[in-house]
């Protein structure tokens, strides 16, 4: 079964994707993966400042969309950083560790060219229970 997870906390999705979809039941638990989250503020729909201020945001969407399925970011068993200037890892990843704690779910982080809305950073996750 799947099921489509939307809250006002995070900021809606603007085209062809849901802010995250839930998969599977009780009995062998489900995975929810929630779509990359940029630093839009999802009450004014604007970009925060900086590459700091961005990152918190994005943790607080993820946390957002996680709570409305049920789950914590303490769920999430992998994570995708997309990053428009590496030189940007150390500090998002000191932010990162203000959000999740061990055991840490796995991550790639990716050097990308662009992102929407001139985003600096993005991040999308799979969570899972059961």
């Amino acid at each position: 079964m799947k099921t489509v997870i939307q809250t006002k906390d995070a900021p809606a999705a603007i085209g062809t994707y849901s802010q995250a979809v839930k998969v599977g039941g009780e009995a062998g638990g489900s995975t929810v993966y929630v779509s990359g989250q940029i630093g839009l503020d999802p009450t004014t729909m604007q970009m925060a400042e900086g590459i700091e201020a961005q990152t918190h945001r994005v943790f607080r969407n993820l946390a957002a969309v996680a709570d409305a399925a049920g789950l914590g970011l303490h769920d999430a068993v992998r994570m995708t950083v997309y990053l428009t200037d590496l030189a940007h890892f150390a500090r998002v990843n000191e932010i990162m560790a203000q959000y999740v704690r061990e055991p840490f779910p796995a991550r790639a982080a990716v050097g990308v060219a662009g992102l929407p809305r001139g985003a600096l950073v993005e991040i999308d996750a799979i969570l899972h229970a059961g």
